[in-house]
Order: structure tokens, then C-alpha cells, then sequence
């Protein structure tokens, strides 16, 4: 590797949240005979949402939660796995529920994930959680909040000793990552800006920030020269490239010239989004029963 910028180990970092998931689930099992239940609902035959799923069940299994996977065929209808929702939210087993994206086209995205019970939204996408992370109301320690983006915020507090007063920028301004994101930096006590395709001058505005939050899904499209010395990269993008090897959204040889700390990919942001899920499925399960 290059560069003098200090590497954030997502792998190490998330091994070490699953060991303290691992040692909490077992701490309870042992005390009130109780594990939280993770339940993944599957549509499709997607070949990458097929290998999600299986590595989710396995990694809810080691940390010793009872993982349940429910795979449907693509030709279900929008009724039937509402049907199915409504059954999982009603089942007192039921801790998390996960309904993996992308779904069928024929099925309204929106709609299936209103249909989930807030207090089991893993994914932290229901527009009662989205809503409470948006007004403030509750920090991450304690909110569903979406996976992805509360691993980006473990790895940066991981990385700085403080994040109160710093300038960040989230490129991206998706309902998964952008907009989450920017939410716990500015809960974080971050001056946040949320950069998209739009900004005008995108590089002088990536070059004020003391953190930078990559999530376009454009591989390297951040370049060394935007980078301001000593900031902290985290790079949410992966994407194939035509030789097969991932990329992320930032030009990782060249930033990590720059950086004062960057995260690779892959063995970033990827291996927090799980443990994080694991994490909130355990929160959730906490919450649900005092």
C-alpha cells in the first residue's frame, strides 16, 4: 500500500464488534434463556442478494442468535409478502426483520418497508425510524439507525479522538447511506455538507473537509487532488471493475497519499455493515423486551 495515510481495518474492527455481540447474546441466553431472532425475508433469485442473506445467517448464528431466512419466489405478489410481514411482526420470536433489496420490480419498494414493525426495522429504513433520526431525536447508540451508515461512524470514532467541530462531506445523498450519514455527523457535532452530482465545483468542496464520506457508486471517481491533507476517508462505494477486482469511490492510491486515514475496499465499510445489522438486531431485541 502507498502513501503515508494510516489504514482503518473495517475486517478487524467488525470482528471485534461480533465478539462483544457474541459475548452480550450469550450473557443473556445464560441469565433469562433468551436469543434475539434475525429474520431475512429473500424475493428472487438475485445471485448477489442470495449470497448477502447466506452470509447474514451465518454470521447471526456465530454470534448465537436464532437466524431464520425466508426465501420466496420471484413470482410472489406485493399481497402475499405483506402477508408475510404481518405474520413476522406479530410473532413474539421475531426480533429483527430484513427484507433484502432489491426487490421484483412488480413490487412497491415503499410499501413493503412501511409494512415492517419499527421496533424490529433492522435496516433502519421505516419511515418511523427514518423520521427520528432525521428530527434528532435519539442518537445512534440507541435507534435503528441503517447499517451501513452507523459502521461508517463506528469506524470514524474508531479513527479520531473527537469529531465535534469538524467539517465533513458525504458525497451521495441516498436514502441508505448519503442522507443517514450526514444525520449522525451532524449528531456527531460535525459541520456537515451533503455534496451530489449536482455541486457545483465538487472537488473545492471535498478539499474544506476534515472527513469525507464517499457513497456515489462511481468507482474512483475521488481523486488524491481533492483530498485535504490529513482528512479521514471513508469510502462506501463497491464497485466491479471489468478486470473483476472492486473498486471503491475513492482513488485509494492516490488518496492514501494524502489522507491522514482511509478505509480500503474491500475490508472497509463492507464487514462493519453486518456486524452492525447483528448489532441492531440486538438493540432492537433489548428494547423490545426491556
Amino acid at each position: 500500500m502507498t502513501g503515508q495515510a494510516r489504514i482503518i481495518d473495517g475486517k478487524a474492527a467488525a470482528a471485534e464488534l461480533r465478539a462483544g455481540i457474541a459475548r452480550e447474546v450469550a450473557a443473556i441466553k445464560a441469565e433469562r434463556g433468551l436469543v434475539p431472532g434475525l429474520h431475512v425475508v429473500l424475493v428472487g433469485d438475485d445471485p448477489a442478494s442470495k449470497v448477502y442473506v447466506a452470509s447474514k445467517e451465518k454470521l447471526a448464528v456465530e454470534v448465537g442468535m436464532a437466524s431464520v431466512a425466508h426465501r420466496l419466489p420471484a413470482e410472489t405478489t406485493e399481497e402475499d409478502l405483506l402477508a408475510k410481514l404481518a405474520e413476522l411482526n406479530g410473532d413474539d420470536a421475531v426480533d429483527g426483520i430484513l427484507v433484502q433489496l432489491p426487490l421484483p420490480k412488480h413490487i412497491d419498494t415503499a410499501r413493503i418497508i412501511d409494512a415492517i414493525d419499527p421496533a424490529r426495522d433492522v435496516d433502519g429504513l421505516t419511515p418511523v425510524n427514518a423520521g427520528l433520526l432525521a428530527g434528532g431525536k435519539a442518537s445512534g447508540e440507541h435507534l435503528l439507525v441503517p447499517c451501513t451508515p452507523l459502521g461508517c461512524m463506528l469506524l470514524l470514532k474508531q479513527a479520531l479522538p473527537s469529531l465535534a467541530g469538524l467539517e465533513a462531506v458525504v458525497i451521495g445523498r441516498s436514502e441508505l447511506v448519503g442522507r443517514p450519514v450526514a444525520q449522525l455527523l451532524l449528531q456527531a457535532d460535525c459541520t456537515v455538507t451533503i455534496a451530489h452530482s449536482r455541486t457545483r465545483d465538487l472537488p473545492a468542496v471535498v478539499k474544506r473537509a476534515d472527513i469525507v464520506v464517499a457513497a456515489v457508486g462511481r468507482p474512483r471517481m475521488v481523486k488524491g487532488d481533492w483530498i485535504k491533507p490529513g482528512a479521514t476517508v471513508i469510502d462506501v462505494g463497491i464497485n466491479r471493475m471489468p478486470d473483476g477486482k472492486l473498486a471503491g469511490d475513492v482513488d485509494f492510491a492516490e488518496a492514501a497519499q494524502v489522507a491522514g486515514a482511509i478505509t480500503p475496499v474491500p475490508g472497509g465499510v463492507g464487514p462493519m455493515t453486518i456486524a452492525c445489522l447483528l448489532r441492531n438486531t440486538l438493540t432492537a431485541f433489548k428494547a423490545r423486551r426491556g
